[in-house]
């Protein structure tokens, strides 16, 4: 994540808000003692009330279970938000960082690092 030490609010740069793209790996347990005892589904749905992620895509990371979301921050105080529910439920290692679309990039002011 980018900080700024002149800006207190790195969302005052990029609009009301920022999109983040969050990479979780889940480790084998606890998750499949929840899958085991049928709670896999209610705890996977506590923690995506707790993060209201735009979207969300379960997948494979390579060695075991992970996901992919998309969530909005107003600022980087609420990170934690987003990042605690699934450590501290799955002990998932959590893994974000900023994005922007293509018109956001556009609106960016790139032109200003143009050499003449």
């Amino acid at each position: 994540m980018l900080a700024y030490a002149h800006v207190s609010n790195a969302a005052d740069l990029w609009g009301d808000t920022m999109k983040f793209i969050v990479a979780v790996d889940f480790p084998l347990e606890p998750f499949s003692t929840y899958v085991r005892q049928g709670t896999a589904g209610a705890k996977i749905g506590e923690v995506l009330g707790a993060i209201k992620s735009e979207v969300i895509y379960f997948t494979d990371n390579g060695v075991g279970r992970g996901a992919v979301t998309i969530v909005d921050v107003d600022s980087a105080g609420q990170v934690p938000h987003v990042t605690e529910p699934l450590m501290l439920n799955f002990g998932a290692s959590v893994h974000y960082r900023v994005a922007m679309s293509p018109e956001e990039l556009q609106s960016a002011g790139l032109e200003r690092y143009a050499t003449a």
